[in-house]
């Protein structure tokens, strides 16, 4: 009885080993939202000198996606939109620190539809409704929240606001007109098809919006992944980058 069930333990794993290894070349990527355009451009030029690479993505806010991967979610790869929610994952040992590069830079903005004339930050307080990331897992919603602070307009503010799960959906809210504007990266505001760029955020209110990208510990095995990380800091990204507005430097 107990060798009949070794012969079906084996048989089993014979006929389930070819779905098996048929992950082999999968990468699981855990992006923040504002990426999308530039990783959906990096992966499919990626896969075409690399067909047998595939990618799994996920995109969202850094603080939701850190809390997916602590939680056991598949990520091989971590793209963060503050170093925040990276240095969480690194202090838990779920980043291969050495592994950790800056991506690229970015700029926060103010953007909508409204007709008021709205220039500064002090012009916020004239709007009924403004949406940002929730700044508890949203990045651009904490360096929002940061730029209010330090301009002295938070108080004032603090009943208009609207919080979105991440930036894209700030900037939809936005585009729908469901907010008189909403506080989201430049590189957002550049692809708002009905939202106009109305002014942005002076620097001195907030950190510099950081993309830290690093290998998910798990992983440090996986070539495929190590591979398209290096990819990633190469002269191919840096031209997609630019192209959907992002800063290297």
């Amino acid at each position: 009885m107990f060798q009949a069930l070794i012969r079906l333990f084996i048989l089993t794993f014979v006929l389930l080993a070819p779905g098996i290894r048929a992950f082999a070349g999968e990468v699981n990527l855990s992006i923040a939202a504002s990426l999308k355009e530039v990783i959906n451009d990096l992966t499919a030029a990626y896969t075409a000198k690399h067909p047998a690479t595939t990618f799994v993505k996920n995109f969202g806010g850094s603080g939701t996606l850190a809390g997916q991967i602590e939680n056991g979610a598949p990520a091989d790869i971590f793209i963060a939109a503050n170093n925040q929610w990276m240095d969480y994952l690194k202090e838990k040992k779920f980043i291969v620190a050495a592994s950790e590069k800056n991506f690229a830079f970015n700029t926060l903005v103010f953007a909508g539809t409204t007709t008021k004339k709205v220039s500064s930050m002090n012009d916020l307080v004239m709007l009924d409704k403004i949406a940002i990331g929730s700044p508890k897992s949203v990045p651009a919603g904490e360096y929002a929240t940061a730029a209010m602070q330090k301009a002295g307009i938070a108080e004032k503010l603090s009943g208009k606001l609207i919080m979105a799960k991440d930036v894209r959906e700030c900037l939809m809210y936005a585009e729908l007109g469901e907010v008189d504007g909403a506080f989201v990266y430049r590189t957002d505001a550049l692809q708002a098809k009905k939202a106009k760029l109305l002014f942005t955020v002076p620097q001195n209110l907030y950190p510099r919006v950081t993309y830290p990208m690093g290998l998910i510990s798990k992983s440090a095995g996986n070539r495929e992944a190590k591979d398209f990380l290096a990819f990633l800091q190469g002269k191919e990204a840096n031209a997609v980058l630019d192209k959907y507005g992002f800063l290297l430097k």
